[in-house]
Order: structure tokens, then sequence, then C-alpha cells
């Protein structure tokens, strides 16, 4: 395996993880709403941030397919993976903060 192999697989063994991170904190989320009986706003914030989290790619070879430019690009609008995965983490830290 060369060197580039193995950084794209760090890459991914590291976004895999991220992945079932958020994964976690979106089913606490969703726990911690239910448990409150919170109302129509929470499960709003909820589906705001269920819209961010599918512009994330799913899946090791779609992410692998992935141009490297892409991972890298910053803007709000064509966002990498990784800057959406930040912005989703931040969202869900920031409603169990308020509703655990």
């Amino acid at each position: 395996m060369s060197n580039k192999e193995h950084l794209i697989e760090q890459h991914i063994l590291a976004y895999e993880s991220r992945m079932r991170h958020i994964d976690e904190l979106y089913e606490r989320a969703h726990k911690a709403a239910s448990d409150k009986g919170e109302g129509s706003e929470a499960h709003a914030h909820l589906n705001d941030i269920a819209e961010h989290h599918s512009r994330l790619p799913g899946n090791a070879d779609e992410i692998r397919t992935m141009p490297l430019d892409h991972w890298r690009e910053d803007t709000i609008r064509e966002a990498g993976p990784m800057a959406i995965w930040d912005i989703v983490a931040q969202k869900l830290e920031d409603f169990l903060e308020r509703h655990e």
C-alpha cells in the first residue's frame, strides 16, 4: 500500500468514526426530545440538523471515490464532508446541552 493509499484509508476510518459519533448524538437528541415531550420547535430543529446530515456521504465507497479537492472545500454552500460534519456535530451538541 502506498503512502497516499494509507493516508486515504486513515481519513476514511476517521470519517467513519465521526459518522458513528454523529449517529449516537442524533439518537440521544431524539430521545431527549421525546422523553421531555418537547414540542414542534425542538423537532423542527432536529429536522434542520437532519437536512445537514443528509449532505454527508454515507458509505466508504462513496468517500473513496470523492475527489480530494472536495474534502478541502470549506465554503458553506460547497462544504466538504469534514466541514459539514463539524456543523452537524456542533448543532447536535448544542441541542443536547439545551434538552438533556
